[in-house]
């Protein structure tokens, strides 16, 4: 299509970090699809968690928070998180009139004239004084490369592609990875498989004790610096470590979290370590996590040497019309929320300051 249309606002993504910027918006006097619009690629409401594998019930979610000005109440802890969110998302949606637009893709976005941003999508191109990116992670996954990886006769997968522990009933699996999403994996995985591998980079640090305010701002500072310094985010769980929970603990007892440390090299059948050690495989599970989506916003060069884009606040040092929430600091569901009100007002302020060029 070549339409072309002129908002003050384009958010991109309708996860948790895009509803809340979008509902931010609206309650600052902001009116949807005449100030600003919502693009979002899934073809249904729901951010990442409508991917999320269905034995991830929503009892097991650990730290999902509400977004701004609608709680999240009497969900059934036995229903798949997927289904949990994505209804609680439609709901708000439809609650605030956010009119989020799908299934619509962003391409790029680039320069265009009298200061504005050309956003454009798979639905035509938008036109924009400020831009709040939401993308995420699910569409990055990230897979590290080892030698050997390609002649690997059984079969690879990463977290993005999990679909439940039963698919592995009686193979041998190495989970990769020292995440909450590998120690999920194993434990579910390993009453199914016929054996288990625990291989992760560095040694998994575990949590035990309560996770006050103090030491989440403290973790959420760290990562925080990180992204003012325009390196690549690192998740909030790296600093943080491992929540030494009950199935934590089970685990730990009953070998299933045994951690081994990375092999150097891939074969047909299996890993192997320097040292001559092997364990044979059917499958190879890659735990490894994900990377910020961030490639529609190649053309306004924002990435730092470093690999990064600096942000301060939400704010891209390099563009003030452009803010990353959901990046770095405010991945997680409370900081998103926080990130979507930060930009707001950064964006409203700038927008106050920088009056619209006369037609």
């Amino acid at each position: 299509m070549n339409t072309e249309r002129e908002v003050e606002v384009v958010v991109v993504g309708a996860g948790q970090a895009g509803l809340s910027s979008a509902y931010h918006l609206r309650r600052t006097g902001f009116e949807p699809d005449r100030d600003f619009v919502v693009l979002d690629r899934p073809a249904g409401p729901g951010g990442a968690w409508q991917f999320r594998w269905p034995s991830l019930t929503y009892g097991k979610v650990h730290g999902m928070h509400a977004l701004p000005g609608m709680e999240l109440t009497g969900a059934d802890p036995a229903r798949p998180s997927s289904e949990v969110v994505a209804a609680y998302f439609a709901d708000y949606e439809r609650a605030f009139d956010l009119r989020v637009r799908r299934p619509v893709e962003v391409t790029a976005v680039t320069e265009g004239p009298g200061g504005r941003l050309l956003v454009e999508t798979s639905d035509g191109t938008w036109t924009t004084r400020a831009l709040i990116n939401a993308t995420g992670t699910w569409d990055q996954p990230f897979l590290p490369r080892y030698p050997g990886q390609e002649t690997f006769r059984g079969r690879q997968l990463h977290t993005a592609r999990y679909a439940g522990p039963e698919e592995f009933t009686g193979q041998r699996v190495i989970v990769v990875g020292g995440g909450a999403s590998g120690t999920q994996h194993l434990l579910e995985i390993a009453p199914y498989a016929a054996a288990t591998t625990w291989v992760t980079r560095r040694p998994p640090v575990f949590r035990d004790g309560p996770f006050d305010e103090n030491a989440g701002r403290a973790a959420v500072a760290l990562v925080e610096e990180r992204v003012r310094q325009g390196l690549p985010p690192r998740s909030v769980v790296s600093v943080t470590g491992l929540p030494l929970n009950d199935a934590i603990r089970q685990g730990l007892k009953d070998g299933v979290l045994n951690r081994q440390p990375m092999f150097d090299r891939i074969t047909p059948d299996g890993v192997l370590w320097a040292d001559g050690r092997h364990v044979a495989a059917d499958v190879i599970l890659w735990a490894t996590g994900f990377r910020p989506s961030l490639r529609h916003l190649t053309p306004l060069g924002l990435r730092e040497p470093g690999g990064g884009i600096r942000v301060d606040g939400t704010r891209a040092v390099a563009d003030p019309r452009i803010h990353l929430v959901g990046y770095g600091p405010s991945a997680s569901t409370i900081g998103a929320n926080r990130a979507g009100r930060a930009a707001v007002r950064d964006i409203r302020r700038l927008l106050e300051e920088e009056p619209a060029a006369a037609a």
